[in-house]
């Protein structure tokens, strides 16, 4: 007897319909985060260990599914766009959980906390990066409809709007990282030298996550002009 694959049935309908699965994963991945800083605050290493440990099972598994996307992806004769394009689609989601699991990991491997006067900025930092990835799952949800209208105005134009708030989420954390790093310049002289550096580190990670996100939002422009 033959078993199924589990993933085939996400590509009955649409290629969109694995590739909107995948990005689901790696937005409740970056979702943890905010949880994981909030217990590395209160010096809770034994709740942030458990959330770190959860970040990196959805991130396996949404490794899982880009290797099945890749595998399972049908010949480009039989899809509506560039198998090319759906392929450097689907490996940029999937350095959004990356990222996500690189920060939790250093973050809880040094049991870093942050000095108190960065920890409402870092917080809010924290928070537009996620509002990023959410917005990036977002303007993906949208592109099964584009392609099912035809690339009708009316879809095409919600798209364009997700993609313009996208770009000024990701422009809000590149001014809040640099106001984070101004302030981690003014406290190096009181900080141990290596906390430093990897607060560095962490801040600009936080920055690639935000910037992974927007690229998303670049691949699906690249659709859509083609």
């Amino acid at each position: 007897m033959v078993t199924p694959n589990p993933f085939s049935s996400l590509f009955g309908r649409s290629p969109f319909t694995a590739l909107l699965e995948h990005i689901k994963q790696t937005s409740a991945c970056a979702d943890l985060l905010l949880p994981f800083y909030a217990a590395t605050l209160a010096g809770d290493w034994s709740a942030a260990a458990k959330l770190r440990e959860r970040i990196s099972e959805l991130e396996n598994a949404a490794d899982e599914l880009k290797t099945q996307v890749r595998l399972n992806l049908p010949n480009t004769l039989f899809l509506p766009v560039s198998r090319s394009d759906l392929l450097e689609l689907v490996s940029v989601q999937d350095k959004v959980a990356n990222k996500v699991r690189d920060i939790a990991g250093i973050m809880f491997g040094r049991q870093m906390v942050t000095p108190e006067p960065m920890v409402a900025g870092m917080q809010e930092y924290l928070e537009t990066a996620v509002a990023t990835v959410h917005q990036a799952r977002k303007a993906l949800s949208e592109l099964d409809s584009l392609l099912e209208s035809g690339f009708g105005r009316n879809v095409s134009s919600v798209l364009d709007g997700h993609l313009r708030e996208l770009h000024e989420y990701e422009h809000r954390a590149d001014q809040q990282q640099i106001a984070l790093r101004r302030q981690l310049f003014g406290l190096e002289a009181e900080l141990p030298p290596v906390d430093v550096m990897f607060f560095y580190k962490i801040i600009e990670s936080i920055g690639k996550l935000s910037d992974c996100a927007e690229r998303v939002g670049g691949r699906l422009q690249i659709l859509m002009a083609r």
